[in-house]
C-alpha cells in the first residue's frame, strides 16, 4: 500500500508517519506544502525521510496560492461572519488539491491528514479529495478507533520511535502561519472573556503600539486583482509581502471572534490578517464607484455565499465555481487607484480614482447640476410607494401590534 501524507514535520504528523507505516505496512511518501510559512523545509524533509518516509515532496505553492485563491477572495470580498477573512479555509483545498496530484503522480492508494475530528481543517481536507480523486482511500488517524486519544500518548510513541521532540517551552498558543494570515487559537483565548496578548503578535503590531502618524499607500487594481503598490508592479506574492510589511507596521488587519465552525462548535480565535485587510478594503472602495447599483447589491449577497462555501471546505463545490463566474465578470470594469490612510488599525479611503467611474458630480452635487431634474422625482416616488399607500389605505398602520 502507497500513501501520500500531508505533512508539516510538527509532533502530530511526525507520529503519523510512523503510526501509518506500521499499521498498513504501507510505503509512506510524506509531502509538504510551503504556502508561505516561515519555516527551515530543509529540515523538515530531512527528519520526514528520517521517520519512514520514502520520499518526501516539499511543494512551493505561493505564486499559486495568492493568485488563484487570495486574490479571488480579494475580488469577492469574501468575509465569514462579519470579520473572519479566511487565511487558513483559503489554502486548505490549495494543500489538499497538491496532494491530490502527487497521489495520482505516484499511482498511490490512499491520502492522509493529521486534521482533528473537532475542526474545520478535517472537512477542507476530505472535501477536496472527494471531488478530485474520488477513488483514493481517505485516513485520518485522528478519528481512528486505535490511534493515540492524548498528547503524552504521541510523545511517548516518538520517544520509542527514535523520532526527535523538539525542547521547548509548551506555545501558549496554536499557530496556522502562511502568507496571507497567522491564526492564534487555544492558550488563554479559550476563555472569551480574556482580552488578547499583544506581545503574540509576528506578522505586524498591536493598534497602540503603531506610529503615531497616518501613513498612505496607493493601491492600483485591474480588474479587481491589485498589480501596484505605491506605483510600483510587483509580482503576486511581493506584493502580498509588501502590504503585509505596511499594513503590519500600522496594526491594521488584527481580529478577535467568536466563530461558527461547521461542525457546530463556538471557536474564539485572533487573526492577523494585515495586507489583505488593506488590499480588500481598498478592492470595496474602488467598486463602489466602478459597479452599478444593482449588481453590487447582488453581488453583496453573493459574497455572503461565497466566503461560506469557502469556510465549509466546499472549495471545488460546482456552485462556487459558478458563483466565482458571476464574481469574474462583474470585475472586468474595477479597474484604478484607490490611496487609503492607515494609522492605529484603521484603514480610511483617501482617493478613488477609474477611467470607469460611475460618479458624476452633475448629478450629486447639492448645487444646481446640469444631469438632474428634481421634478422628475416626484412621478417616480409615488409610483414607487403605490403598494404601500394602497396597503395604507386598507389597514391602521398608526395601532400598536
Amino acid at each position: 500500500m502507497k500513501i501520500v501524507l500531508a505533512y508539516s514535520g510538527g509532533l502530530d504528523t511526525s507520529v503519523i508517519l510512523a503510526w501509518l507505516k506500521d499499521k498498513y505496512n504501507a510505503e509512506i511518501i510524506a509531502y509538504v506544502a510551503n504556502v508561505g510559512q516561515n519555516e527551515d523545509f530543509d529540515f523538515i524533509k530531512e527528519k520526514a525521510l528520517k521517520t519512514g518516509a520514502s520520499k518526501v515532496y516539499v511543494e512551493d505553492l505561493r505564486e499559486e496560492f495568492v493568485n488563484d485563491f487570495v486574490f479571488r477572495a480579494i475580488q469577492a470580498n469574501a468575509v465569514y461572519e462579519y470579520k473572519y477573512l479566511l487565511g487558513t479555509s483559503l489554502a486548505r483545498p490549495i494543500i489538499a488539491k497538491r496532494q491530490v496530484e502527487i497521489a495520482l503522480k505516484e499511482k498511490a492508494d490512499a491520502v492522509a491528514h493529521g486534521a482533528t475530528g473537532k475542526g474545520n481543517d478535517q472537512v477542507r481536507f476530505e472535501l477536496t479529495y472527494r471531488s478530485l480523486a474520488p477513488h483514493l482511500k481517505i485516513i485520518a488517524p485522528w478519528k481512528e478507533d486505535d490511534f493515540f486519544k492524548a498528547r503524552n500518548d504521541l510523545i511517548e510513541y516518538a520517544k520509542s520511535k527514535g523520532i526527535p521532540i523538539p525542547v521547548t517551552l509548551e506555545k501558549p498558543y496554536s499557530t496556522d502561519p502562511n502568507l496571507m494570515h497567522i491564526s492564534y487559537e487555544g492558550g488563554i483565548l479559550e476563555d472569551p472573556s480574556n482580552e488578547y496578548d499583544k506581545s503574540m503578535f509576528q506578522m505586524g503590531v498591536d493598534p497602540v503600539d503603531a506610529p503615531d502618524a497616518p501613513e498612505y499607500v496607493t493601491i492600483e487594481f485591474e480588474k479587481g486583482i491589485p498589480l501596484k503598490i505605491n506605483g510600483n508592479k510587483l509580482s503576486s506574492v511581493e506584493l502580498l509581502k509588501t502590504a503585509n510589511e505596511i499594513a503590519g507596521r500600522n496594526g491594521v488587519g488584527i481580529v478577535d471572534i467568536v466563530e461558527n465552525r461547521l461542525v457546530g462548535i463556538k471557536s474564539r480565535g485572533v487573526y492577523e490578517t494585515p495586507g489583505v485587510t488593506l488590499l480588500m478594503e481598498a478592492h470595496k472602495a474602488l467598486e463602489t464607484i466602478t459597479l452599478e447599483r444593482d449588481t453590487m447589491h447582488y453581488k453583496q449577497m453573493i459574497e455572503l455565499k461565497y466566503a461560506e462555501m469557502i469556510y465549509y471546505g466546499q472549495y471545488f463545490h460546482p456552485l462556487r465555481k459558478a458563483l466565482e463566474s458571476f464574481i469574474t465578470e462583474t470585475q472586468k470594469v474595477v479597474s484604478g487607484e484607490i490611496k487609503m490612510k492607515l494609522y492605529k488599525g484603521n484603514c480610511i479611503v483617501s482617493s478613488r480614482r477609474s477611467l470607469n467611474s460611475l460618479y458624476d458630480v452633475n448629478l450629486s452635487t447639492f448645487e444646481e447640476g446640469a444631469g438632474y431634474d428634481q421634478k422628475d422625482a416626484k412621478g417616480f416616488i409615488k409610483l414607487f410607494g403605490l403598494p404601500m399607500e394602497v396597503f395604507g389605505r386598507k389597514h391602521d398602520l398608526t395601532k400598536k401590534n
